[in-house]
């Protein structure tokens, strides 16, 4: 017998602060309406001091995991994608764990970026096909707030804080078809936080720096064409994609990935103008948003995208 994993519940949650682009004309040189031509973004959460990763996960996951029926001590397994974790070690899937109560099942960490969450969904559903697990809890949690610069105004407005989840149980029917990863780390230096600790030290720079116009291409290409990809390995047409959720980082990106796709917006699920860029939260973010106000329905076929520093990019194609 033939098993698959399905998404049996979904869950998020953002910070109570909520930013606007109003609020930020105090803090630095812009204005509402420079940056919501250029990115499509009204407002963005930020973390409180005292709110981390984990925290933040974990009201995510209690919703995911309340909206799929299953407990925590049920969990066969826990993935994390997170670029902004509690600490440096344990992982924040781990100190998730704890808070949730959910002993003894392994957890850990995925490191891919904006592309985190699909990263981390293909990696959970690799896992279900092997027999061994049963219910497994796929995180994607942000306090990208924490490693802005926040007097560099193309940049500092463009992120925000988050979380989403989504629980995969074990299926006969398919549910997740297919995903398709890819890197190429050539491109690390146009998005990077070039930082690390060494000897209780700082060294570099940890803090976001970017070069627009270069990720601006690159993603609208590496989008376009992993889409195809998937496409092509389960011999579907454009059609057949119920909604597009691509990585809510710009609508300009977004837009031109529905074009590339030939798909109208009112298709394309997006969340960036309340969330702005959530990094890994983005995507399992905004998929919550549409299940809970009903455009997403048992049945549609739901196409995930990611794209982020790394370079990271992929694709996973959902049948819910």
């Amino acid at each position: 017998m033939t098993i698959y994993s399905r998404i049996s519940g979904t869950g998020s949650y953002l910070p109570e602060k909520v930013l606007t682009n109003k609020a930020l004309e105090a803090h630095v040189e812009t204005s509402d309406e420079w940056i919501f031509s250029r990115t499509g973004i009204r407002q963005r959460h930020v973390a409180a001091d005292n709110e981390f990763a984990s925290d933040l996960a974990l009201a995510a996951s209690r919703r995911a995991l309340e909206a799929a029926g299953v407990a925590a001590a049920d969990l066969s397994l826990i993935i994390v994608a997170t670029t902004t974790p509690d600490m440096v070690f344990p992982s924040t899937a781990c100190i998730l764990q704890a808070k949730l109560g959910a002993k003894y099942c392994p957890a850990f960490d995925v490191q891919a970026v904006c592309s985190g969450f699909v990263y981390a969904l293909a990696t959970a559903d690799q896992f279900m096909r092997s027999g061994q697990y049963q219910n497994i809890l796929v995180v994607g949690a942000e306090v990208f707030s924490r490693i802005l610069d926040w007097e560099d105004r193309t940049t500092c407005v463009l992120f925000g804080d988050g979380a989403g989840a989504v629980v995969l149980q074990r299926s006969d029917a398919p549910g997740i078809l297919s995903s398709h990863l890819h890197a190429d780390g050539s491109h690390a230096g146009i998005l990077s936080v070039p930082g690390s600790v060494s000897g209780g030290k700082v060294s570099g720079r940890p803090l976001l720096q970017m070069e627009g116009n270069a990720v601006f291409k690159f993603a609208v290409r590496v989008l376009g064409e992993v889409a195809e990809e998937a496409l092509a390995f389960n011999h579907l047409e454009k059609s057949a994609i119920d909604w597009l959720i691509p990585h809510q980082a710009n609508i300009r990106i977004i837009q031109a990935t529905a074009k590339k796709l030939g798909m109208p917006m009112d298709k394309v699920i997006t969340t960036v103008d309340k969330h702005a860029n959530t990094s890994a939260a983005s995507v399992p973010l905004a998929l919550d948003t549409a299940v809970r106000d009903g455009r997403i329905r048992p049945g549609q076929l739901l196409m995930l995208e990611g794209v982020g520093g790394g370079f990271t990019w992929g694709a996973v194609l959902v049948r819910m």
